[in-house]
């Protein structure tokens, strides 16, 4: 296993984490296989692995449950434990005890090691800084509670720096990445300036919910031509970015743990393949149902509308589906109404700027119904 920096802290965190989103079920997303899961997590701390991440919802409160599980024994004192407060559903500033004490209770634990805001949007910013969370973390900080402040993120870059000017004592900043994400929400002008920032890298959705690794067939034949295993490379290329601290692998078998820490064992410097990295991505571009290149000329829409956002959205569902197209259903949801689709008044303003004379109205239209199917 290779070790990395963790942003400005004296601790070398694993190059792979453990994320504790998709552990095996029963049938039922809250139902977890408990003696297949126990043994994954058992197996990757065996091999090296020193940070978990959970959430308070995660698998309905249950993810926090196994890992306290996982971790008898005397494993707890081998990793770093990282769970999240559910921004969204902040009422109160009361909601902040709340919800961390039902985190350490589940996990057996007075003490979080590293404590994020889960979601952090636009609007769930708002919410949580308008509530007093920030004031709420240097109280837990001081008292020992918490050992370490952070958040993830699914919001555009302009958002990420009013995040990261609000707040002194951010350690985390966790965000969605990968090889055909590059340009996706702060994308890598956010990971390239958290990391400037001092706080420590972690990315999550690195093989994107699973389907970069099993993509479709136009994208599969590129790699078994190059005999390539896309997971393998799709991880080993966010490990050469120097600015990458962890990368959080939701596994959800035994094999996906071995695989994932052979990949990981590979150690720096092993990345070759930038040339079929830049035409699997090129492939997906061409598979996209919009032929939007994020350009950013549509915008600002004079009804607020984010146009190319939008558009991101129904080209992953679309050329990823499964889990990816509910993710983006449920980002979509999350969305300021005033910058959903549906928000468009068809004036058309938006396509006499387009260079690549989109319809525009007319799709975003089709990005409402496919991802409210309304």
């Amino acid at each position: 296993m290779e070790y990395r920096t963790f942003g400005k802290l004296d601790f070398r965190v694993s190059a792979l984490g453990f994320g504790a989103m998709r552990l095996p079920t029963l049938g039922k997303y809250n139902e977890i296989d408990e003696p297949k899961a126990i043994e994954m997590v058992r197996h990757a701390i065996d091999h090296g692995v020193n940070y978990l991440d959970s959430a308070h919802g995660y698998h309905g409160g249950n993810s926090e449950r196994l890992i306290a599980k996982a971790l008898e024994g005397g494993r707890r004192n081998k990793v770093r434990l990282a769970t999240k407060m559910p921004t969204w559903a902040v009422k109160s500033p009361a909601d902040f005890d709340r919800f961390f004490e039902e985190s350490c209770e589940r996990l057996q634990t007075h003490r979080i090691d590293f404590y994020l805001l889960h979601n952090l949007q636009a609007g769930f910013w708002a919410n949580v800084r308008d509530h007093g969370v920030l004031a709420w973390l240097d109280k837990k900080l001081a008292e020992g509670r918490i050992g370490h402040t952070g958040f993830s993120f699914h919001d555009s870059f302009d958002v990420l720096e009013d995040v990261l000017a609000a707040y002194p004592h951010w350690t985390v900043c966790q965000v969605q990445y990968n090889f055909a994400c590059e340009d996706v929400q702060a994308g890598t002008a956010g990971v390239v300036f958290a990391a400037s920032q001092g706080l420590a890298v972690v990315v999550m959705e690195p093989l994107f919910g699973g389907t970069l690794a099993n993509p479709p067939p136009a994208v599969r034949s590129l790699w078994d031509a190059a005999g390539k295993d896309p997971a393998d490379v799709a991880l080993r290329w966010l490990w050469d970015m120097p600015q990458v601290a962890t990368v959080l692998s939701g596994m959800s078998t035994l094999d996906q743990v071995k695989r994932n820490i052979a990949s990981a064992g590979k150690g720096t410097g092993t990345f070759s393949e930038h040339e079929l990295i830049a035409a699997v991505r090129e492939k997906y571009k061409e598979l996209a149902a919009v032929p939007c290149t994020a350009c950013g000329y549509c915008v600002p829409c004079p009804n607020g509308v984010a146009i190319p956002e939008s558009f991101t959205l129904l080209n992953q569902a679309r050329i990823h589906g499964g889990g990816v197209g509910q993710l983006n259903r449920n980002l979509y949801a999350q969305m300021p109404k005033e910058k959903r689709a549906d928000a468009c008044v068809a004036c058309h303003k938006c396509e006499d700027r387009c260079p690549q004379h989109i319809a525009i109205a007319d799709w975003l239209a089709r990005v409402h119904l496919a991802m409210t199917g309304k």
